[in-house]
């Protein structure tokens, strides 16, 4: 058998199959044709936190809560 070209596909694609069997757990938890416990409800969650980013928002702003301001430099001198 000849040898894989990329072995770590194989770990990322049990992981989104592990993180798809999560979301699945919750949404029949939601819809009500599951039951949870509170421990296992915060494992779901602790899992999650671990395999999905959080959509958080980040705001970037400037001095004094203004616009921020790039400065790009070619790092060659000009002729002024």
């Amino acid at each position: 058998m000849a040898a894989r070209v990329h072995p770590e596909h194989d770990a990322r694609t049990r992981a989104k199959i592990r993180t798809s069997q999560l979301v699945n757990r919750l949404n029949s938890i939601g819809m009500g044709e599951a039951d949870c416990s509170p421990t296992q409800m915060k494992a779901i969650e602790i899992l999650l936190r671990k395999s999905l980013p959080d959509l958080t928002s980040v705001a970037l702003t400037g001095g004094e809560g203004g616009p921020v301001q790039i400065t790009v430099s070619t790092g060659v001198p000009r002729g002024d």
